[in-house]
């Protein structure tokens, strides 16, 4: 056991880039994590890491001694979750990174129902707007909102979200309602602060002609709620996507604006590294995700709704 202990202690420090990371995610002491690597080191008589006052490297040695032991760990993972699946039973920790708006108002629920499915999964949750290095943080896998940019992740596809711009009633009756793109520059603007362009909008027009716009930014934020709750007291207008912004829309708060342009339909995922091994755990939640999305999601289905009643 001590031996097969040593090998997920080196695998963490390699994954998570540093024995205090690794440490907190085999929730042992730093200095047992330090340990266990150094008698792996001894036992095989080569050095797998080089460490230095600021940084570890993986020596060619570790790197293919972690490839075969990571492996040899992702067996033993595979092998227990399949006697537990057998049994209808799934157990473990899982451990996720979830975007912060979308997790506070849409992921609750589903993790509850999954929950109830299955008592004696552990969720780990990491909400930030931030794209963290899975591997690094030790994540089993991600929702990512947006076009992916790092090729080697592998990726499912949850579903489309669609993007709506609003102000509120109390605005539009205070300065009036923009009637075409170019008129947002006449209107002070919330912008979310995260994307690299916030100031530019995109849209298509009703010829399907690509246009822009450069905004007249009124406020700038990292948080997408916090815009929208601005937005819904007046004091600008803001592009969203439907899943923050259809709660105010329903209740009155928000009206869409602009409906005549297409805005961005952006895809949503669930996405793992190739080299995280995808346990049942893991793949059951995921295609859970995709079961729950299949028949559309239930903000847009609110606000169609709304749009049809107008």
């Amino acid at each position: 056991m001590d031996r097969f202990e040593d090998l997920q202690a080196f695998a963490a420090v390699v994954e998570a880039g540093s024995f205090t990371a690794a440490a907190d995610r085999l929730d042992m002491a730093k200095s047992a994590v330090s340990r266990r690597v150094a008698r792996l080191e001894e036992r095989l008589g080569v050095q797998l890491i080089r460490r230095t006052t600021r940084r570890l490297n993986v020596t060619d040695s570790g790197q293919s001694f972690y490839e075969r032991a990571a492996r040899i760990i992702a067996d033993l993972d595979e092998a227990e979750s399949a006697v537990a699946q057998e049994h209808g039973e799934l157990k473990g920790e899982l451990r996720i990174a979830l975007p912060l708006g979308f997790a506070v108002r849409h992921m609750s629920e589903p993790i509850a129902q999954f929950s109830r499915e299955h008592p004696k999964v552990r969720f780990r949750l990491d909400l930030n707007d931030r794209k963290i290095d899975l591997l690094e943080e030790g994540a089993d896998l991600a929702i990512r909102i947006g076009q992916l940019t790092d090729s080697s992740l592998i990726a499912r596809k949850l579903f489309d979200a669609r993007t709506v711009v609003c102000a509120s009633p109390g605005y539009i009756a205070e300065h009036g309602e923009p009637e075409s793109l170019d008129d947002l520059t006449d209107h002070p603007c919330l912008v979310y602060d995260n994307l690299a362009e916030p100031e530019r909008w995109v849209c298509t027009d009703a010829d399907g002609a690509r246009r822009e716009v450069i905004v007249n930014i009124g406020m700038r934020a990292s948080s997408g709620e916090f815009l929208r709750e601005c937005a819904a007291e007046g004091l600008g207008i803001i592009v969203q996507p439907t899943f923050l912004a259809s709660d105010a829309i329903c209740e009155g708060r928000l009206v869409p604006i602009l409906t005549r342009y297409r805005w961005p339909v952006t895809p949503a995922y669930a996405v793992y590294p190739p080299t995280r091994h995808l346990s049942y755990r893991v793949r059951t939640f995921i295609d859970f995700l995709a079961a729950r999305y299949a028949a559309g999601t239930p903000w847009d289905s609110a606000c169609e709704e709304i749009e049809r009643s107008a």
